[in-house]
């Protein structure tokens, strides 16, 4: 029988890979890995936020990451720097200014450690209700947000003509972004955010014959990886959250050993490349 911290973990850790799986996909088609990471970055940010006004850490992630979400929503639509500069001005800002603000904070001992690579093994009740509910709004913004958000990634200037509200959707999609990098901040860690979203997504675009069913795929690779993960870390007394993603690096490695369908993308309209 699963001791009450491993269920625990297990749970959070299913949660996060199944909201992970759909918004993952979206990632990859858009190209927006980089921006994922700014936004775990600023995750430590947040933790110091908490600290300081003595509020719930993930509360304080989570303002910190909307927050930054609205700066570089604003601040892709100026012309004087390129998307990935302004990425790099902010996430690294970010991370140095939570890093400075905490050591300003001399009462307050920090395990650094678990923040960069997560501490799924320490969820609890509240962690999980934060998981679950935040994901659960999260997946449930972007389940209604999928057909406009599927028609601007395909092609943006058409569905603008077609009536769609490019800007508003693209905004609500940011937004739910940071929520979910909040609420995944506990199980892998600010440095792990980016490859639980993408890992799954870009296994799952090897077989998915359309956006839907590499979205479930995705989600469904993401929680094996949990499993795996948590199993090598259980056995082998390894570091639980890299744990986890070295799992999903063995499925992506194993995926070229099967037959490839056609990608998830341009025949089926679900992305860029």
């Amino acid at each position: 029988m699963l001791s009450d911290f491993l269920l625990r973990a297990l749970l959070g850790g299913l949660g996060v890979a199944l909201v992970a799986g759909p918004f993952g996909s979206f990632v990859v088609w858009r190209r927006l890995a980089y921006f994922g990471d700014t936004l775990a970055h600023s995750a430590l940010l947040g933790v110091a936020l908490g600290f300081l006004l003595r509020i719930n850490l993930t509360l304080g992630i989570l303002v910190v990451c909307q927050l930054l979400a609205l700066l570089l929503y604003f601040g892709q639509r100026q012309k004087q720097l390129a998307s990935d500069t302004l990425l790099g001005i902010f996430s690294h800002g970010a991370l140095s200014l939570g890093l400075v603000t905490l050591a300003f904070m001399p009462q307050v001992r920090v395990d650094l450690f678990s923040y960069l690579f997560g501490d799924i093994l320490s969820i609890g009740s509240a962690d999980l209700a934060w998981i679950f509910g935040g994901g659960g709004l999260a997946l449930g913004g972007l389940l209604w947000l999928w057909k406009p958000l599927l028609a601007i990634t395909v092609h943006e200037d058409l569905a603008r003509v077609e009536g769609v509200a490019v800007d508003r959707v693209n905004w609500i999609f940011l937004a739910l972004i940071a929520l979910l990098v909040a609420v995944m901040m506990k199980v892998v860690g600010l440095l792990l955010v980016t490859s639980l979203l993408i890992i799954p997504a870009a296994t799952a675009r090897r077989f998915a014959a359309n956006p839907e069913r590499m979205a479930i795929l995705a989600s469904l690779i993401g929680c094996l990886a949990v499993i795996g993960g948590l199993y090598g870390s259980y056995t082998w007394d390894t570091p639980a959250g890299p744990s986890i993603v070295v799992a999903a690096c063995l499925v992506f490695l194993l995926s070229f050993l099967m037959p490839q369908r056609p990608a998830a993308g341009a025949q089926d309209g679900g992305g860029r490349q």
